[in-house]
């Protein structure tokens, strides 16, 4: 379980179940209404995060699931939350050491550099992610088993 106010690292697999149902849209919905319905809650992405949901929507309209500008629709959708954005810049080379010795990719090893730089947990949909990483100095919480608390009721 995570605590509130929720502050974490999510990944792109966790935001597209936002646009397109999926298994865990239902879980991911409840996660991110923490953003919208706790002002103190804080979703952190590398810069990466935006090229990552264009392709997974890309894939999905190479195989029919929906046209063009439904997918365009989906990446506003996705482009407006309000997230914060963390430059690889800084990060890259670490990401990089880190893929190599997990042989992991770069973009998964982003995700998990940028928790472990902000001390937070790194939330995902992917199950290879978190076997890759499992053991390391990074939380990593795979979402389908994610505990999500209520969001807090604001005071009176």
């Amino acid at each position: 379980m995570i605590s509130t106010p929720v502050t974490c690292v999510v990944d792109a697999s966790v935001a597209v179940k936002l646009v397109v149902a999926e298994t865990d849209s239902p879980q991911a919905h409840a996660l991110f209404a923490h953003l919208s319905g706790d002002p103190s809650a804080r979703f952190y992405v590398p810069d990466l995060f935006y090229v990552e949901c264009a392709n997974i929507l890309w894939k999905k309209v190479k195989r029919g699931d929906f046209r063009e500008p439904e997918a365009l629709a989906k990446l506003a959708t996705l482009v407006s939350l309000p997230l914060e954005l963390r430059s690889s810049k800084d990060l890259v080379e670490n990401a990089l050491r880190l893929a190599v010795g997990c042989d992991a990719t770069a973009y998964d090893s982003l995700y998990v550099t940028t928790a472990d730089h902000l001390a937070l947990p790194l939330i995902t949909a992917d199950d290879k992610l978190v076997k890759k990483f499992a053991g390391g100095s990074c939380q990593i919480y795979l979402l389908k088993n994610l505990a999500i608390p209520a969001v807090p009721t604001p005071p009176p």
